[in-house]
């Protein structure tokens, strides 16, 4: 009996790339696509936090004051084409800082409002068109706002607007790279897989960094065009060659509760035939049997395939058929664990932000130097945060206990922040191991909660078999997080005009405080299963 495999209409080009570089073997297969999986959604991530960088770099020269300086040879300050060389309407006032802070405020909180929106969509549609669109369409608004200095466009709306867009499209990005990976990846090691895999955020960031500040003095309308231009191809190759479930080239899933593997000898290639628990041995099933060539598994159903019918469908669900309908956001929030994680991170994440978005300026205030060196030192703490991601994966992954896990780098983060507030600026070198520690401790949790904890409730038990939260169940989380990330820059820009940069760090320690206290329930009750493990081995 000869099988054959459908591929879905869009995924001939996985297909024709895999049989280049693979055999046939089953594994060897497998091994390539969960590779390709990870490489192309670290790929995807590492665009979104690339477009969103070169807006820090180029505000020096949006409000930069040209009184006093002399434009370059080729340029003739009374040519009216060139009056605004240097200076950049309507950032060329006092104001300047207030209004690109508007900017910053527009996108934080258009993204963290349309994130909740994000989640429910992402579950009804293919991620694979998902993906590709929101990539299109973010490289579209980051192009958009670099086109401004060519065109001549000085309306505080219009970048406000591009903003805004820019902020709801870039919420595709999350729910979909973290709902395609864990629908690849099993439970086994995921803590770890997603500590390393969590590093696109500081690649992204250091990359638009250093693309936005090749071209910012000379045409900073390029600083925000190259990005973009990179993130449409990111997206075209998302469309090209993302496969978001394994079902959908003809591999299983990671092993779904209440089911269980079998040898089958004469299984295909991508795929094991496994055994459904309830099944019963009756002579209707061993007739269907009899001409079975394949079974799988896809979205809590037995997929039958035979020589004359290429898919059928024999339903051996062991509760209610309405299972598999995506989950609302009110089931989503009942699920053990969702409303705390998701209010955890909404501090965590507003630490993680304000040190994102302030810290070369504090840096440069509080240990005199130069505003390079300054930008320099930054990148320490993205590199801290690396650190604490694959710190914080897996020691979830060894203990079992996420919000242990959590808890514990957060009740050390409050003393580092004292500490980087206190010593911070004695020399260099304290500095450098103080960021570094920081880092650690501060983006840890904040990448364990967006990742592993995410993906772990969203197949929570609770669900049974319900493949259709993940997506929402990220959105929430992460969009709970993102009010956070979009408060905690202001409030520390108000904060230090008004109290100053020691007042601040003060907000961020009460602020992990209560990430802490949040996190209490699920920790006494992770430490409680621990001792009951203990007692009964």
């Amino acid at each position: 009996m000869i099988v054959t495999r459908e591929t879905p209409c869009g995924l001939k080009g996985i297909e024709w790339l895999l049989s280049k570089f693979t055999t046939q073997n089953r594994c060897n297969r497998l091994a390539w696509y969960k590779g390709g999986i990870l490489a192309l959604t670290y790929m995807s991530y590492t665009c979104y936090h690339m477009s969103r960088k070169p807006m820090s770099v180029v505000k020096n020269v949006l409000s930069r004051n040209c009184s006093g300086l002399v434009p370059p040879p080729d340029i003739n300050p009374n040519d009216t084409n060139n009056q605004n060389w240097c200076e950049w309407p309507p950032f060329d006032r006092d104001n300047a800082s207030a209004l690109l802070g508007t900017l910053d405020s527009a996108f934080l909180f258009a993204y963290a409002g349309a994130m909740f929106l994000s989640g429910f969509v992402a579950e009804r549609v293919n991620l694979r068109y998902y993906l590709a669109l929101g990539m299109i369409f973010s490289g579209i608004c980051c192009y958009l706002f670099g086109i401004a200095r060519p065109y001549e466009i000085h309306t505080l709306w219009y970048f406000i607007l591009v903003q805004i867009l820019g902020g709801i499209f870039q919420t595709s990005g999350w729910p979909g790279v973290v709902t395609v990976v864990s629908n690849w990846f099993g439970k086994g090691k995921r803590g770890l897989i997603f500590g390393i895999w969590n590093s696109h955020t500081s690649l992204g960031n250091i990359l638009g960094s250093l693309i936005a500040a090749e071209f910012v003095e000379t045409d900073w309308g390029l600083s925000f065009m190259v990005p973009g231009a990179i993130m449409g191809v990111g997206g075209f190759l998302l469309f090209l060659f993302l496969a978001p479930n394994p079902v959908d080239v003809g591999c299983l899933p990671p092993e779904p509760p209440g089911y269980r593997k079998v040898d089958v000898t004469n299984s295909s290639d991508e795929s094991s035939a496994i055994e459904d628990p309830e099944a019963n041995h009756s002579a209707n099933n061993q007739a269907i049997n009899h001409n079975v060539s394949r079974l799988q598994y896809v979205d809590g159903e037995v997929i039958l395939r035979t020589e004359t019918s290429p898919m059928l469908v024999v339903n051996r669900r062991t509760s209610n058929s309405g299972e598999d309908k995506p989950i609302g956001f009110i089931g989503a929030i009942r699920i053990p664990g969702v409303l705390e994680f998701s209010l955890c991170l909404f501090f965590a994440k507003l630490v993680s932000y304000t040190f994102l978005y302030w810290l070369p300026l504090y840096i440069a205030s509080s240990a005199n130097f130069s505003a390079k060196i300054s930008a320099d030192l930054s990148t320490l703490f993205d590199i801290g945060g690396i650190i604490g991601a694959v710190t914080a994966g897996s020691l979830s992954d060894y203990t079992g206990m996420s919000a242990v896990t959590c808890a514990g780098m957060l009740s050390l983060a409050v003393p580092m922040l004292f500490l980087y507030d206190s010593f911070g600026s004695i020399n260099i070198g304290i500095t450098i191991a103080l960021l570094i520690l920081a880092g650690i401790l501060v983006n840890g949790p904040y990448a364990l909660i967006t990742t592993a904890v995410s993906a772990e409730l969203g197949t929570h038990p609770s669900l049974g078999s319900n493949s259709k939260a993940l997506a929402t169940v990220t959105a929430i989380i992460d969009g709970t997080g993102s009010i956070g990330a979009a408060v905690g820059p202001l409030l520390a820009g108000l904060v230090s005009n008004w109290a100053g940069w020691h007042n601040v760090f003060y907000m961020l320690m009460i602020s992990d405080v209560i990430a802490l206290l949040l996190l209490s329930r699920l920790v006494y009750r992770e430490l409680h299963l621990w001792k009951q493990r203990r007692r009964a081995v």
